[in-house]
Order: C-alpha cells, then structure tokens, then sequence
C-alpha cells in the first residue's frame, strides 16, 4: 500500500455504519468517478502527473511521484539520447509504476530521443515547447507509446487531436517556467466543455486538493502540478532553492520583464531576485547598442534571450539564488515546508475528500431544513 493513498485508505476502513463517517466510502468513489479516466489513461491510482521541471523532474522525484501513486514524468530538457537512456534506466529502476518523458519538440535530436523512448518502453511521452509535427506524433505512437501535447487554446488542441495527440494538457499562465498568456481558469472553461474526444489534465496554479476536485468536476481526467513537489523530501533541488520557495509568496512569482516589443522575450514566471533585475539592465543595454548599431537586430535578440543560459542550473543544482534562474508558480504561496512527496499527495487527497463531505453534509442539513420531497405542500 503506497503512502499517498494514506487518506482514501484510512477513510475506507472506517466502518460505515457511523456517521458521518459511514459515507467515507462513497466521497472516495465520487472522487474515484470523476478521474476515472485520467487513471485509466496514465495506468495510475491518481490521476494527477508531475509537471516536467528541468534539473528537478530527475529520477529520484519522478520515482517518489509514481511510487506514491501518482504519474511521475522525466524532465529530459537539453539531454542527449544517451543521456536520456541513462537517466529512463535509472529510473525504472527506482520504481516499477508507471511514468513518463517530456521532450522538447525544438530538440535538434527530437527523432532519436523519441526512439531512446521507444527503446526504453516508455508508455507515454509529453512533447513541450512548441506545436509538434505530425510526423513526431507517429513516430511515438508507431513505437508504442501514447502521445500528450500541451495546448495553450481549444482551436489548437482540437488540431493536436486531429493529428493523433492522445491527451491534452492545457496549463495556465499561473504555472512556472514558460507560461502562455491564459490564466488557467479562462483555459479551463474554454477548453473542457467542448473536447470529449481524449483524456484533459489542467496545469498551471494547483495547490491544493479542493482547485484539482473543482477543475475534475468541471470535466477534467485529471491534473498536473510541478511547483507543489519542488520541497519534497525527493527533490534534488539544492536547499537555497528550497528555501526560497518555502519563503515565497504568490505575489513574488513573476513572469520575466519584456523592454522593447521589437525584442520578444518568450516569458517565464520565476521568483523575482536580483537576476530578474540584472536581465532588465541587460535589455536596456543591448538595445541602446542596437539603436546606436553596434549590434543586428538579430544578434541582439541573441545576446538577449543567451542571458539565462544555465541560470536554471545555476539556482536549482549550485543553489545560487541570486544570480539563477527561480522558475516557480503562483502556487508557490502554498509551500510551506518541505514535505514527502507521498505526504503531499496525501494532503491533495485529504483536502479533496473533505471538500466532498462537506458538500453532502450541506446538502443533508438542506434536506433536512426543506424537508424530503415526499413532505411538501404540493400547493407550495
């Protein structure tokens, strides 16, 4: 019996014959209805997958999150194909659940990292970064394995699922890293009424148990959270870099500052530091070179987008907190220690269990003040 299933088990042992305690049971098998599918998809007992964070999603947390019940993935970012096969073989052999790879589509080695997966058995693969190819998306399913894109708007979404895409991930703005400009609330309400035809996980802003049980009812297979597992015990991430999240408020994940709109700087929400201001006084720079014509428009928007190259190693590994990059969510807010990854998942599933008891609580005491049907003046 994993950890993270530590509540629903403990709620199905209860006896139920005592209230409200006997109805224990059935808050586990609404929440077991409404992801249902997510499980079935990802072969897990939660539905909820771990986001693919660079130097963090390594094999000891994906292992953690996939012993724990959940869906681990392997954050593969700039690897090389024998370094993925390394890093895949290490992992499985820390965990014999299911779990997952995310690549980059803008890999120079897309194509061979695809076959160090279909090597590997990986059941599925996550491509980030960018509108795959068709030609990608075959590739991964002629090896076996299920296909999840990220899609940042319904029309896109429908599109990747024309093209063979087997689940959608749409992530909001609320998330770390690089974000797209749609909270995930809009994202949530524009996209899952109107697409039934594969498996939806919402990203971008969850930290507790009651937003994923909200996101799951509104029709959602189930979730992804990356920032909430950053301060668990398994994370390698250095401790500065911990400490920094457990410090952080919502407010202070902010995405990066974009001075000039001739230079687009693609935005990634990180914990503001003395880097944040450092990258401000770099773009002023190199666009007063631009305009007095030391530098190509081309060459300075190299020079700019070069400026976080390895900060992100640099704060999570090194833990250089001021001079690195501290990619971080919104829901940074609620980290407030540092936890297993099995205890977090517990709390995602507490709070969701209670979130359901409390509404059949409400809804008896409703009854009970109206009275049953049965009860009622058919004349009002």
């Amino acid at each position: 019996m994993n950890e993270g299933l530590a509540a629903v088990d403990r709620a199905e042992a209860i006896p139920r014959d005592g209230e409200p305690n006997g109805q224990t049971g059935l808050w586990r098998a609404e929440l077991n209805r409404l992801w249902a599918r997510g499980r079935a998809f990802l072969g897990t007992d939660l539905a909820i997958m771990g986001g693919a964070m660079t130097w963090v999603s390594e094999r000891n947390l994906v292992a953690a999150i996939s012993n724990a019940g959940g869906f681990g993935v392997i954050a593969s970012g700039a690897m090389m194909p024998g370094m993925l096969a390394e890093e895949i073989a290490a992992t499985a052999a820390l965990t014999g659940k299911p779990f997952g790879v995310n690549l980059i589509t803008m890999h120079p080695q897309l194509t061979e990292l695809i076959d160090v997966c279909t090597s590997q058995r990986i059941g599925h693969v996550v491509l980030a970064g960018g509108i795959p190819s068709g030609a990608a998306i075959e590739r991964i399913r002629a090896g076996g394995a299920r296909v999840v894109c990220f899609a940042p708007a319904l029309v896109i979404a429908k599109k990747l699922v024309r093209m063979g895409t087997d689940a959608i991930v749409i992530e909001g703005s609320e998330a770390g890293g690089h974000i797209g400009p749609v909270s995930t609330a809009v994202l949530a309400q524009e996209v899952l009424p109107h697409l039934a035809e594969v498996p939806v996980f919402v990203a971008g802003g969850i930290g507790r148990g009651e937003a994923m049980l909200s996101y799951l009812e509104m029709g959602a297979s189930g979730v992804q959270l990356g920032t909430r597992f950053v301060c668990a015990h398994e994370s390698i991430a250095h401790p500065h870099f911990k400490r920094a999240f457990i410090r952080a408020a919502a407010r202070d994940a902010m995405p990066s500052p974009q001075l000039d709109a001739r230079f687009p700087v693609i935005p990634v929400r990180a914990l503001a530091n003395p880097a944040t201001e450092r990258f401000r006084a770099v773009q002023r720079e190199v666009i007063d070179r631009f305009h007095r014509g030391e530098l190509s428009q081309k060459d300075a928007q190299l020079e700019i987008e070069h400026f976080w190259a390895g900060a992100l190693r640099k704060a999570v590994i090194d833990g250089d907190i001021e001079g690195g990059s501290l990619m971080a969510g919104q829901s940074v807010g609620m980290v407030t220690r540092e936890q297993s990854t099995a205890e977090i998942l517990g709390e995602l599933i507490d709070q969701a269990l209670a979130t359901i008891a409390g509404r059949a609580t409400r809804l008896d005491g409703s009854r009970q003040f109206f009275g049953s049907p049965g009860d009622r003046d058919p004349d009002g």
